[in-house]
């Protein structure tokens, strides 16, 4: 593996003066009227195909934004971005920082100057767009990822540059969240992790219990002390201490805290500091798909982990956990954003028809009893007798009826569901198979996300529009009538899927890549240009 060893942007302060120099435009000559057509016409045949751009320096009877006397600490600003943008996880490649530094420096006439303003131009462009939303589009990474995250278009960006202080303008181009701020101290710490070689020997064996004693034990406990989880030790026995450390380490890492050292989080153990960057990289990059405001109410489901969040101004006040789509073509749930706007109190379950022909018919055919706590529709939505059907006569695709199931105890979507429309048909609900939310991998479902305590995700959001939230849904519940309840208030919904994000206190949790779908993203971001950083400070 290849890393490249970070070097302070302070130590290329030196180089990027002497192209302050060389590359600031001045038209002090008695033939200033011709240097500046000169450099007109060579930034307006520049920018032509960028309609935006080119009314923007239009606007401004082609000003210099960068090479001018008076940009300096514009263009510096500019230097210092590109330069560091690596430290954001960023392909710095493919921003042209040497071949921008060389321009510079040889731009001695006009003509020159002004082909480099507009290479300078593009360059803040791609930066810019990709620090605000990206430097990947989510969709052509994986198909589930439905994300189209919002940039600024460049007329709004050039603008805001223009009349902003330049350093607190690039500063503001990246997430303003915690989570970022959090997550770029996380790529910092790991960096000089693997600059200083990692946490150690890997651990051998399978399975390590409280009590045992030899070598695999000592890796085991040389490789806690090193990722942090345990104090200095000399003890070569699996100990009270050991056992906690071990604990600490399983809740960070999404595994039942049980102090044993087994199979599954002996994985995680063993995983390298390398590739824990990796995750942090390539959260980085998923923070910047939804670089929008969460300071208010909204919901989290975070795919991965299991777990669904109401948050409130970036606080945790409910928390449960989830089981999320089946690892299948047909069943992963998908990530976006959207806004819930009613929840649904004894729910009838429309059966999706994919899950209508690939599951039901086949059983149909063999049994026109089966599944009987389900019910057959017409196109017409009349009840029809399952008496009267030749199922063995239809396809997947002639199949002609709709399938429902009555609201019940045992219905698939339990007793209540969360609805945010989108074209998706995912949702958040009850369920009556409680038992899987014991487990420690919860990726079971057709799509949408399952709860385990939903009356208490839904007393939480009836609390803001009532004054009885808990009475109110067991009145409607006790009908076992369908019913309708709208959310005064909607509340945003983000389904997304981190491997590696922060908590409040600033400890950093990872998570299994349950889709693949981290590994894309980072097969992508390094055929881009982004590399691991290996920093000793």
């Amino acid at each position: 593996m290849l890393l490249s060893f970070f070097r302070p942007a302070s130590a290329l302060r030196t180089s990027m003066a002497a192209c302050l120099v060389a590359g600031t435009l001045a038209f002090a000559s008695p033939a200033a009227a011709a240097q500046q057509t000169a450099f007109r016409q060579a930034v307006a045949a520049s920018v032509a195909g960028q309609a935006d751009v080119a009314e923007f320096y239009r606007a401004r009877d082609y000003a210099p934004l960068w090479t001018g006397p008076e940009d300096t600490a514009r263009l510096n600003a500019l230097l210092v971005a590109l330069d560091q943008a690596d430290q954001h996880g960023l392909p710095a490649p493919r921003y042209g920082m040497v071949p921008l530094m060389q321009r510079l420096q040889s731009a001695t006439t006009p003509k020159d100057q002004g082909f480099v303003e507009a290479a300078l131009t593009r360059a803040f462009l791609l930066y810019a767009r990709d620090m605000k939303g990206g430097a990947l589009v989510p969709s052509s990474v994986d198909d589930d990822i439905k994300r189209r995250p919002q940039a600024p278009s460049p007329a709004e960006l050039l603008q805001g540059l223009a009349e902003a202080n330049p350093a607190a303008y690039f500063r503001a181009l990246a997430p303003q969240s915690n989570e970022y701020t959090r997550l770029l101290k996380a790529k910092l710490q790991l960096e000089n992790v693997v600059a200083e070689g990692g946490w150690g020997e890997t651990v051998a064996g399978q399975t390590l219990k409280p009590g045992q004693s030899g070598a695999a034990v000592v890796a085991l406990r040389n490789r806690l002390m090193r990722m942090g989880y345990l104090h200095r030790s000399f003890s070569k026995t699996y100990d009270a201490d050991m056992q906690g450390a071990v604990q600490q380490f399983q809740l960070a890492h999404g595994l039942e805290a049980d102090g044993v050292a087994g199979q599954t989080t002996m994985a995680e153990l063993n995983v390298s500091a390398e590739t824990r960057l990796k995750s942090v990289i390539v959260a980085l990059e998923r923070e910047r798909w939804v670089n929008i405001d969460k300071s208010g109410r909204h919901i989290l489901v975070n795919l991965v982990d299991y777990t669904a969040k109401i948050m409130d101004q970036g606080e945790i006040t409910f928390e449960t956990r989830s089981v999320v789509g089946a690892n299948s073509n047909d069943r992963r749930s998908p990530e976006f954003s959207d806004v819930m706007e009613f929840m649904v109190i004894n729910p009838t379950w429309h059966v999706p028809r994919s899950i209508a022909v690939n599951e039901y018919l086949p059983e149909l055919k063999q049994n026109p009893n089966a599944v009987s706590h389900l019910v057959l529709f017409d196109g017409r939505g009349q009840r029809v007798s399952r008496q009267n059907v030749d199922f063995s006569a239809f396809t997947a695709n002639t199949f002609p009826f709709d399938i429902k199931q009555p609201p019940s105890n045992s219905n698939a979507l339990g007793l209540v569901k969360f609805m945010f429309p989108n074209p998706y048909n995912i949702y958040l609900h009850d369920t009556p198979a409680k038992n899987l939310f014991a487990r420690e991998t919860r990726a079971y479902s057709h799509g949408c996300i399952r709860l385990a305590q939903p009356f208490d995700f839904a007393y939480a959001l009836l609390a803001r529009q009532s004054s009885d939230p808990v009475g109110e849904f067991k009145r409607i519940l006790a009908t076992g009538v369908e019913t309708t309840v709208p959310l005064r208030q909607p509340v945003p919904v983000h389904l997304i899927y981190r491997t590696a994000f922060t908590t409040a206190k600033g400890g950093v949790q990872f998570r299994r890549d349950v889709y693949g779908r981290d590994a894309k993203i980072w097969q992508a971001l390094e055929r881009e240009g982004v590399a691991l950083r290996a920093y000793r400070g």
